[in-house]
């Protein structure tokens, strides 16, 4: 099943129906037992006729007052990305090393005003002069740390800034317009099939300017795992969002420019697009 934040509200998308909520979307949202009671709630509440109508003009980001984690060097191309961009300052055996310890890297990423919706403008830095989106697989992860629904996420990344040096990170990670969420949450109490996959396609002037993709399958830690770290010493009274990297990387002869479309599919959840403003 699939859950939208809207204007109207909650919208719940359940074998070609859709069915409107008022419920408010943190205490809906951050419940280890959410497929469950979507299950009862579409058995009793009556089918609403225009959901579609609903999601397209009034889609939201699927985000309250949740915080968004990201985590980095979780694929192979992410490390071998991260250290050609850091090499010239001195930076990429970080990179090389966090590939392969115990403890990933996790970083604050955003809140809720600095992420938009689908559809709407992601932003490239101003003080930037290269910029790549990273699609990635959002976990959406409840209070208590269980798993209990998936989305896609647009992580808006200035590789200039960051492989100047890697303690400006956050510089290159945090910024008004830094990220996107969506369209949906796609709720499941199995965890995403090995050979789910994530596409990434970039339009400009109305062509193909880059695509690639990955299966989930090639990610070096679990969700489970990133889920732990992120939630050690840290607590997350709404639940929280967790981004899992990026495992497609475009070219160093690639960077991002206004005006370009950036679309981002992920089996079963569906397709987020967003322009670069």
């Amino acid at each position: 099943m699939k859950v939208y934040k809207t204007k109207s509200g909650i919208v719940i998308e359940k074998e070609a129906k859709f069915y409107l909520l008022k419920d408010d979307w943190d205490l809906f949202i951050n419940d280890d037992d959410l497929l469950q009671k979507i299950e009862k709630l579409t058995q009793s509440t009556t089918a609403t006729e225009n959901g579609n109508k609903i999601i397209e003009e009034e889609i939201l980001a699927p985000v309250g007052s949740q915080e968004l984690w990201a985590c980095g060097v979780t694929y192979l191309r992410s490390k071998q990305g991260r250290q050609e961009e850091s090499k010239g300052a001195g930076g990429g055996d970080f990179y090389a090393r966090v590939y392969e310890a115990e403890r990933p890297e996790v970083f604050f990423k955003s809140t809720a005003h600095r992420i938009v919706a689908p559809g709407s403008e992601v932003r490239i830095r101003k003080d930037s002069t290269w910029d790549v989106p990273e699609p990635e697989l959002t976990l959406v992860v409840t209070s208590s740390g269980k798993i209990i629904g998936y989305t896609i996420g647009n992580d808006m990344s200035s590789r200039s800034i960051e492989g100047e040096n890697p303690l400006y990170l956050p510089q290159a990670k945090t910024y008004d317009g830094c990220a996107s969420l969506g369209p949906c949450i796609y709720v499941t109490d199995q965890p995403l099939d090995k050979d789910t996959n994530i596409y990434l396609e970039i339009n400009r002037n109305n062509e193909k300017a880059f695509e690639g993709d990955i299966s989930i399958s090639q990610m070096k830690r679990t969700p489970e795992e990133l889920v732990s770290f992120v939630y050690r010493e840290c607590s997350f009274p709404t639940g929280c969002l967790v981004m899992t990297g990026t495992g497609i990387v475009p070219g160093n002869d690639f960077t991002l420019k206004p005006g370009d479309e950036i679309k981002i599919s992920i089996d079963k959840i569906g397709t987020l697009i967003n322009i670069v403003k």
